[in-house]
């Protein structure tokens, strides 16, 4: 978007005979939502510690991977600095890519629930902001 000069645009709607009142338009914050994942891995590291400390909307940092044995393109997801496992392999690719072109993407827990299914228990969202 096109810088605005205030003096300019002032003085063009004075010249104008325009009547000029101050009006504050507030930043608006547009956050696009890119995809919901449940937890990968959440057995194999600090999930099953920390899960039940954890709060629906909770800020997570997502990391990339690219040196990961198992995965090129492997992201995992963190809480407050603990690891607790990786968004899904099949669900990566996209993320991958756009973070390795340095675009910042922003994670938030979406959903918590006590279930059998580790895989199950924690769900996340990741946003453009």
């Amino acid at each position: 978007m096109p810088s605005v000069n205030r003096n300019a645009l002032l003085a063009t709607a004075l010249f104008a005979g325009l009547c000029v009142l101050p009006v504050r338009i507030e930043a608006q914050q547009v956050r696009i939502l890119v995809q919901s994942s449940p937890l990968a891995g959440f057995n194999y590291h600090q999930a099953p510690e920390v899960w039940q400390g954890m709060r629906v909307g909770d800020a997570l940092a997502l990391e990339r991977e690219p040196d990961n044995d198992h995965d090129g393109r492997a992201i995992n997801v963190r809480w407050r600095g603990h690891k607790l496992g990786y968004v899904p392999r099949a669900q990566n690719a996209a993320l991958a890519w756009a973070m390795d072109r340095g675009e910042s993407l922003d994670a938030r827990v979406s959903r918590l629930q006590p279930h059998r299914n580790p895989r199950k228990r924690i769900e996340f969202e990741i946003y453009v902001e």
